[in-house]
């Protein structure tokens, strides 16, 4: 069922949903509109050269799409792939990536007016990736801007 929507002089109360991810103990968001397919691991083949948040690239159904490793986006310690890893296939401007994440948790809805602006942490390079941050019951979850990824 889809959301209904409430429109208001600053579509302050329109739904937006989102697909929870985890990367160590923090939960991030994606607008669902930008995933495709949430994929188990599959085999990753190594591209000689690429740059070091490049994990390889996969056939997907015959396209060859590129896996990129999350968590060194973020500039997080490598962990070992558990079977709750997954791989995110997102679109932006008709690129198709892959996110390797440590697992994918649930759909969230979350109205506008409930998405704070990205705080100014750390470098101009990370703040890019961070669309803004919500609170929802005691988590905050940290909304991921795809384009800029």
């Amino acid at each position: 069922m889809k959301p209904e929507k409430i429109e208001d002089a600053n579509n302050t109360n329109e739904q937006i949903q989102w697909v929870t991810f985890n990367l160590e103990n923090e939960i991030y968001g994606i607008n669902v509109m930008d995933i495709q397919e949430v994929l188990r691991l599959s085999e990753i083949a190594d591209v000689p050269g690429a740059p070091e948040f490049v994990m390889g690239i996969i056939n997907l159904r015959g396209k060859v799409v590129t896996v990129i490793d999350t968590r060194k986006c973020f500039n997080l310690d490598s962990v070992t792939i558990t079977d709750n890893s997954r791989i995110m296939i997102v679109e932006s401007d008709d690129n198709v990536l892959g996110l390797l994440v440590d697992s994918v948790a649930e759909v969230i809805y979350l109205n506008r007016s409930q998405i704070d602006s990205a705080p100014k942490i750390g470098s101009d390079e990370n703040a890019m990736l961070i669309e803004g941050v919500a609170k929802l019951d005691d988590n905050i979850i940290i909304l991921c801007n795809i384009e800029n990824l």
